[in-house]
């Protein structure tokens, strides 16, 4: 079992904000993340939290981005504040099969084997 499923994506003005939720039925004991790819572009960490609760966040968005998990909801949540237009992308909902979130010094988006679909988030200036 187990499943990811995201949701919230939405098109948006530069300096908004916007929370993207993704459903993480069976993976209380996981590390689970944000990734986003934009066209033409790499898919590139955004933000994980471990089992525990603690969080990592790519150097782009940290001190702008939030994520937690919500234990009533079963999700992991992702929170961007001050969006800008290079925020733009599909973003993913991925979970690593152990509940640490770093793995030899980083965290790569081939470290995690189960993914949604995504959610398209366009920030316009």
């Amino acid at each position: 079992q187990g499943h990811l499923k995201e949701s919230g994506g939405d098109s948006v003005q530069a300096g908004g904000s916007l929370t993207l939720s993704c459903a993480a039925t069976g993976y209380i004991d996981r590390c689970v993340g944000w990734f986003r790819q934009a066209p033409g572009k790499e898919r590139e960490y955004v933000a994980t939290i471990t089992s525990e609760g603690y969080a990592y966040y790519s150097d782009s968005v940290r001190g702008r981005f939030s994520i937690s998990r919500v234990d009533a909801k079963n999700s992991v949540d992702l929170r961007m504040n001050d969006l800008r237009p290079d925020d733009s992308g599909m973003y993913y909902c991925a979970a690593r099969p152990y509940w640490n979130c770093v793995a030899y010094g980083e965290i790569s988006p081939r470290r995690f084997t189960d993914w949604g679909k995504g959610t398209q988030v366009t920030v316009s200036p």
